[in-house]
């Protein structure tokens, strides 16, 4: 029994799963269709009709929300949903519609000039007969809208070519649009010609691209679906229609010197968006002669007008972004009744229905990122840059077969007072925004660095959320072209010139920090290479230190340097780098912690304000404050530096411990240049002596190599530590007039 019962409701399950994955996009929509229209009764669907037009849909959640579809007004209807009708004096649709065989539902779904034409061509005996059929029923605006020389010829043989046209609209078997699956092809009555199905998300089907408008109309022998237009026949794949359509010669040329022109006459389901003569001839000459004899552009700029989906324009509801061959995307909307393609109108015929695919013609070449020059990725916010480039004379640098990456600021970056400068100067500065070499975004790395055409290194630096070169940040919009990347930047980009010493002596503004450094023998840590960020308070942050009270502060120096190397961190750290608004807890030299955030594009460090960022030094970057920083939990032991420091510092309050000290920090923070202490020769603790002066003055030794006797012996040392000699590089394995290989001591110098 109970194995019965599993038996049972396993195959109740599967039989559930299986009508739900059978469930498709039409009937999804429509039964959202009947939950909006739930109020108006029972089989009630709403639809939005197009304000000024005849075009009804049962729409998606984004469209019926937005109460707009293609951007145009829609206004609400409530109608019956298939197969119910209305009855006098009741609410809703309570009825289901009489069920009639396919000629008779044609005149229930308003058919009515599909139905007439039936009769006409002595097609009624065979829809009211035995069978199964599925009508692809023209609605009475579509018979309207046929071009009027293919009407009139229809009309006028009736018994042939009307018949014809009609069995074109029917497949011998009945098809619900659960059943009409997307990319299938059916075969309809007439000659065994190609019925194109296809079913998309936003619920719309269509056959040979025409819509259907009222689907699954039951009937005793098939079904009727009315839909949009008219049905032509469907013979040519896309590249048997470019071949012969002479306004794409053009196009044909290009599809040809790129091998694109095969992959079209191949089975699929393409959209070509294929440009006229007219389209090209609108390119500028140079262009168009540069692509055309580059076959990799030719490709990508043929590639780049192909959909690998098939896109009807009946489809198309709100945009949405679709890949090309060429691997880039395109936004396909629409405006109206227009096609927009990235924006823009410039469809002037669409829906060429061909055996493996559709064709809409359009006004406009689209060139990839990939087929252009670097410099032609430019976009309305970089033009200043652009222009510029262009106007010095630096774009006839950038050759075609080169490899080139751009760092283009964004417009706002430019001053007036940049824009007026000496030309030769400006030139210089754009120089410094062309890198030598082809870079991705994905290709950058921290504490890598690129040259530019200039000859300048500029470094980068990689955050959580920014990738940065010297002072200025990337935002979006990295493009990649034929030879070379572009990067867009916030500003301009200013290569460091000085050390963060050399930056403090020649700015005034620093001169009491600088005497305070120079006390604490942290000259040598602001010269030497490195890459530290430091926070440096102006002269306004130590009004009211009289000479006395600094005085005071420079005989300590173990608090000197606790206060001091509060300002320093390891490590190079760009104020817009930083995800705006997030704090950033960073540990300093001194041991404490700043906490760090970016708010309106200004730098808060322990909640103060940065009054100027980013200044770039060869070994780092300076931020300036106009306060002095103190850990808010590092106590004071001592009245009078207590003081002092309430002098300077309001905006916390410090902690008094008596007696307590500041910590000792010792400077192999950082590695000093080797010093060097006589030893005279003599003595049997000499050897220990070097080894001990050696680990201590040294801050890198690769290796220490004793040899057989003492280390000593090597006159080579002796005289280098005695101060007879300078260093020199020695040579490793270097035999001695014997022959024997002779054991060095091997010294790196940081």
């Amino acid at each position: 029994m109970k194995i019965f019962f599993l038996f049972t409701f396993s195959t109740f399950l599967l039989s559930a799963f299986e009508q739900a994955a059978a469930s498709a996009h039409y009937d999804k929509i429509l039964t959202h269709s009947r939950i909006r229209a739930r109020d108006q009764g029972p089989n009630v669907c709403a639809l939005q009709q197009v304000m000024g037009t005849k075009k009804k849909y049962f729409s998606t959640c984004r469209n019926w929300y937005q109460g707009a579809i293609c951007g145009k007004k829609a206004t609400v209807l409530y109608e019956c949903c298939p197969g119910y009708m209305k009855m006098d004096g009741t609410r809703g649709c309570p009825a289901v519609a009489p069920i009639d065989h396919v000629y008779g539902t044609l005149g229930i779904v308003g058919a009515t000039s599909t139905q007439r034409y039936s009769d006409m061509s002595k097609l009624r005996e065979e829809i009211e007969g035995r069978g199964s059929f599925t009508f692809f029923a023209p609605s009475n605006e579509a018979w309207e809208q046929l071009n009027s020389e293919i009407h009139r010829n229809l009309v006028d043989n009736v018994n042939i070519e009307l018949y014809n046209a009609l069995h074109h609209h029917m497949v011998n078997k009945r098809m619900l649009t659960k059943d009409l699956k997307n990319g299938m092809t059916l075969v309809s009555m007439y000659n065994d010609q190609k019925l194109l199905i296809n079913h998309y998300p936003n619920g719309v089907v269509t056959v040979n691209c025409a819509r259907i408008i009222h689907g699954n109309q039951i009937a005793t022998n098939g079904v009727v679906h009315v839909i949009d237009r008219v049905l032509t026949a469907v013979g040519n794949t896309i590249q048997d229609f470019i071949e012969v359509e002479d306004d794409l010669s053009s196009l044909r040329a290009a599809a040809i010197t790129s091998d694109v022109l095969d992959i079209l006459g191949r089975p699929g389901h393409y959209t070509l968006f294929a440009p006229t003569n007219e389209a090209f001839e609108r390119l500028p000459r140079g262009v168009l002669e540069r692509i055309m004899g580059d076959k990799v552009a030719s490709e990508a700029l043929v590639k780049f007008h192909i959909l690998n989906t098939l896109q009807c324009s009946e489809a198309i509801t709100g945009g949405a972004v679709y890949e090309t061959l060429e691997g880039n995307i395109l936004e396909v909307g629409c405006d109206g009744e227009s096609l927009t393609v990235n924006g823009v109108k410039m469809v002037k015929r669409k829906d060429i229905v061909t055996s493996n695919g559709v064709i809409h013609l359009i006004d406009e070449v689209l060139i990839p990122d990939s087929a252009k020059q670097v410099i032609e990725l430019g976009g309305a916010q970089q033009t200043t840059f652009t222009d510029l480039v262009a106007q010095l004379g630096l774009a006839s640098s950038l050759r075609p077969e080169g490899q080139y990456t751009l760092l283009a600021p964004l417009n706002g970056a430019f001053s007036d007072d940049t824009l007026r400068m000496d030309q030769r100067l400006l030139k210089t500065i754009l120089q410094n925004h062309i890198i030598k070499v082809k870079v991705g975004l994905n290709e950058l790395y921290n504490g890598q660095e690129l040259e530019t055409i200039g000859g300048k290194l500029l470094r980068v630096f990689v955050y959580r959320t920014a990738v940065c070169i010297e002072n200025s940040c990337m935002v979006r919009g990295s493009k990649e072209g034929r030879n070379g990347f572009i990067h867009i930047f916030r500003q301009i980009i200013n290569p460091a010139e000085k050390t963060l010493h050399e930056m403090l002596r020649h700015d005034k503004r620093f001169s009491v920090f600088l005497s305070l450094v120079k006390a604490a023998d942290l000259d040598d840590v602001l010269s030497r290479p490195g890459e530290w960020t430091l926070f440096v308070p102006t002269n306004d942050a130590f009004k009211g230190l009289t000479d006395d009270d600094k005085n005071i502060l420079i005989r300590d120096k173990n608090a000197l340097r606790n206060i001091l190397l509060y300002h320093l961190i390891q490590g190079v750290f760009i104020g817009s780098g930083f995800e705006p608004g997030v704090t950033n807890i960073l540990k300093t030299i001194q041991g404490g912690k700043l906490y760090l955030k970016t708010v309106n594009d200004t730098l808060l460090v322990n909640e103060l304000k940065s009054r100027e960022s980013d200044l770039m030094a060869t070994n780092g970057v300076i931020h300036v404050i106009d306060k002095l920083l103190y850990p808010a939990d590092l106590p004071v032991g001592n009245d009078q530096l207590l003081t002092i420091l309430k002098k300077l510092i309001k905006y916390i309050q410090i902690k008094f411990v008596r007696d307590s000290t500041f910590k000792e920090i010792p400077l192999t923070f950082y590695s000093p240049e080797i010093k060097y202490t006589r030893i005279t020769a003599g003595g049997s603790d000499n050897e220990e002596k070097l080894k001990k002066l050696l680990e201590e003055e040294v801050t890198k030794v690769t290796k220490f190599i004793e040899g057989d006797g003492h280390l000593l012996e090597d006159e080579e040392i002796k005289r280098l530590l005695q101060g007879e000699a300078p260093v020199r590089k020695v040579q490793p394995n270097r035999r001695t007039q014997g022959g024997a290989a002779r054991r060095r001591t091997r010294l790196a110098y940081p």
